[in-house]
């Protein structure tokens, strides 16, 4: 198990080993990490089956050079209506790459 490295309420970057974040003061819970490689063309179907599954607190989009192009955060996916700005970013990125990383936080 390990820990978030942001807090799934405010966004805050968590200290490594903090019990509770150190901003809202919210008690850190137990998250699961994965990575996978996915083509750019399949990028905004995969980011919109992964906020459908509800488990998620934070999705990150890295390039084939691991460099962050965006994260989204667990609180936009609860909304659908806020989601639209994020998924038309994703069709930009996925215009400019070729092959994108996803990085998944999951709740446990």
């Amino acid at each position: 198990m390990a820990a978030p490295s942001h807090c799934v309420r405010c966004g805050t970057e968590l200290l490594r080993g903090a019990r509770f974040c150190s901003y809202c003061g919210v008690e850190v819970e137990n998250v699961v990490k994965e990575e996978f490689s996915i083509s750019a063309d399949n990028l905004v179907s995969k980011v919109k089956e992964l906020i459908h599954e509800g488990n998620i607190t934070r999705i990150t989009i890295k390039d084939e050079k691991g460099k962050t192009l965006l994260e989204i955060p667990a609180t936009i996916g609860l909304v659908g209506a806020l989601i639209a700005p994020w998924l038309a970013a994703l069709g930009t990125i996925a215009a400019l790459a070729t092959r994108c990383t996803i990085a998944v936080e999951r709740r446990k």
